[in-house]
């Protein structure tokens, strides 16, 4: 795939069905009759799509050059203290993996999990020495020819500030940034505004990773309801009281020159959403 700028939906919305398509193995070919070029499908509840139906959106993707991503199982968390579910959570992420390299996508978005009762400390220890693992088993398989991409996250329990994210993409290039902008503004509540908010952080996670991987980051963005616990709901981009807003990233975007997937993860209008940030973006 070139290196571009691409925009699509997290699954579909009623759009989609209204306009006669049935089934997400036809999104690829929806979004390209909108000028939309990635697709998101997510995995959260569990594996419910076959290998041959993924073999299938696959082969729509790249007759029309749309680029795939998944989205990994919900439960899957790396600071489990019990072994045993650590190792189900490495077989969740690698057969993803397996499912996005037979689809011919690039990365595949996780949740790294929930510190639950432990210390934040030990629960970033348990992640750290589990991602260990995680990469071995990648690169034993043949899979490095994907990103794995830990997602920003909403809630104050769950692993993923940021700042969390990038100390652990430190560990293989194959590790790429899922910038949820939403999520991040929910836990600085409500702290994206400006430009200068979104630019503090991309600049911090270039001086960490270097410029390549966040250059092709991935991104959610959608607004987000929150609480002073963090995320509560998603929102579409009408709302006008929680945010973030587009258009002060838009600008940095093209400022920093950066070709990163952007998906948007707006409640019930995922669709109609991507189409919106892509034109603020080119008129930015």
């Amino acid at each position: 795939m070139d290196e571009i700028i691409r925009f699509g939906p997290a699954g579909n919305s009623q759009i989609f069905y209204d306009d006669g398509y049935k089934h997400s193995i036809d999104a690829p070919k929806w979004c390209a009759e909108h000028g939309l070029y990635a697709y998101e499908y997510s995995f959260g509840r569990g594996f419910t799509m076959s290998l041959d139906t993924i073999k299938t959106l696959g082969e729509n993707a790249k007759r029309n050059n749309v680029l795939i991503s998944f989205h990994a199982p919900y439960y899957i968390n790396l600071a489990n203290p019990a072994d045993d579910m650590a190792q189900k959570s490495f077989s969740y992420i690698i057969k993803g993996m397996e499912y996005l390299k037979s689809a011919g996508g690039l990365d595949y978005v996780v949740h790294l999990g929930t510190q639950g009762k432990l210390d934040r400390k030990d629960a970033i220890y348990l992640i750290d020495k589990r991602l260990d693992e995680v990469l071995q088993i990648i690169y034993d398989n043949n899979l490095d020819c994907c990103n794995l991409c830990p997602e920003t996250m909403g809630k104050y329990m769950q692993v993923g500030s940021y700042k969390e994210i990038i100390d652990f993409c430190k560990k293989d290039d194959i590790l790429v940034p899922t910038f949820d902008f939403g999520h991040i503004n929910c836990t600085l509540q409500g702290g994206l505004k400006t430009s200068d908010d979104y630019k503090h952080i991309l600049d911090y996670s270039i001086e960490k990773l270097g410029e390549k991987r966040v250059k092709n980051c991935h991104i959610h963005f959608s607004k987000i309801e929150y609480s002073d616990k963090g995320e509560i709901k998603h929102l579409n981009l009408d709302d006008n009281v929680y945010g973030p807003e587009f258009e002060p990233l838009a600008k940095i975007l093209k400022e920093y020159n950066m070709t990163p997937t952007i998906i948007s993860e707006s409640k019930e209008r995922m669709m109609e959403d991507a189409i919106t940030l892509k034109k603020i973006f080119e008129k930015s």
